[in-house]
């Protein structure tokens, strides 16, 4: 059947093999965003059916049915929160998107349990331009770092450039390289693969629910690699890439191999060391939105971080984590992955 999907920038026919499909799913498909932001539009009454405006996310939809979809303005919003001064650094802007490097300590965006301001506060606070797709609790944000993850996030500035984000997060033609500090060395490279899940006994936490020989619906496939650059008798720093996005993915699949990211308290990590989760993302990459070019960003490291890696010596710290022997290290688990 063909479900029409009119849009404030196009108007296109969607092809749908199911003789009905969910209000939400169709959404997600013509504006190649994720269901739940599609539901966060359906929910902010943006959509209508055949004309009657529509809130429920799972309305079935039939043969020729008519979607409009009026996207929220894009404005930035004045900061509800008092914001404290940020020095946040730039890595890149145009009128598309901005890459940021996000400090450690800092919230991307608000949720119930969050009462400090968040990144999207400060984005709107300096007048920043935001996409709205996410709503206006996560404007601009395509994905996110937790909240003592410091590193590269790219921020859409509009719609248009949200949604192609989104799908090459989904193709995984945008990601990230890691560096992590672990409280046991990692004496060859590893991939990870399992299916995640909530942690039966801590909600908190993200467990391989394989490993525990468990059957869970909400389980989901996720994978990483991980290489250890430099190794010490007690510790590694690790180059990681992720190849699924998975809550607490970096984490969970260090605890399933006793290993865990120095300060990471909350997996598992037990060491007299005071810190924050020691954690960066250090290289973003994409393809820009308007000129198709591939780009690669490099987060530089903050103090915290760099403090801790003195065990190293900073000669091999800096041999270690060049961008182009990373990128390079990588590339075999790359080919292997794009052929499944």
């Amino acid at each position: 059947m063909h479900i029409t999907i009119l849009s404030d920038t196009s108007a296109h026919k969607l092809d749908v093999a199911a003789p009905s499909v969910r209000l939400d799913e169709c959404v997600a498909q013509g504006l190649h965003i994720s269901r739940s932001q599609a539901q966060e539009l359906i929910k902010q009454g943006c959509v209508q059916s055949n004309g009657i405006k529509s809130q429920k996310s799972g309305l079935k939809l039939t043969k020729d049915t008519i979607l409009q979809i009026t996207l929220p303005a894009q404005s930035p919003k004045p900061a509800a929160l008092q914001i404290p001064p940020l020095e946040i650094t730039r890595i890149y802007e145009d009128e598309e998107l901005l890459i940021l490097n996000k400090p450690p300590n800092l919230v991307v965006h608000s949720a119930p349990s969050v009462k400090e301001a968040t990144l999207v506060d400060w984005l709107q606070a300096q007048g920043v331009m935001l996409s709205t797709l996410s709503g206006a609790h996560r404007a601009g944000i395509v994905h996110r770092l937790d909240k003592q993850t410091s590193g590269a996030i790219a921020i859409a500035k509009t719609n248009a450039t949200h949604a192609y984000l989104s799908q090459q997060l989904k193709d995984r033609a945008m990601g990230r390289y890691y560096l992590a500090l672990i409280d046991k060395p990692l004496k060859e490279p590893r991939m990870i693969t399992c299916n995640l899940a909530r942690h039966p006994n801590n909600r908190l936490k993200m467990a391989n629910i394989d490993a525990m020989g468990q059957r869970v619906s909400s389980a989901r496939f996720s994978q990483s690699a991980f290489i250890p650059l430099i190794n010490t008798q007690e510790t590694s720093l690790l180059a990681i890439k992720l190849y699924t996005g998975r809550t607490h993915q970096i984490r969970a699949h260090l605890e399933s191999i006793n290993r865990h990211i120095l300060g990471d308290r909350l997996y598992g990590y037990t060491g007299a060391l005071e810190c924050r989760v020691q954690l960066h993302a250090y290289l973003l990459y994409l393809t820009h939105p308007i000129t198709r070019k591939q780009m690669v960003f490099r987060a530089e490291i903050f103090g915290d971080m760099l403090q801790c890696a003195q065990i190293f010596g900073a000669k091999e710290f800096d041999e270690a984590i060049r961008q182009d022997a990373i990128v390079q290290a990588f590339s075999q688990w790359d080919t292997a992955c794009r052929a499944k």
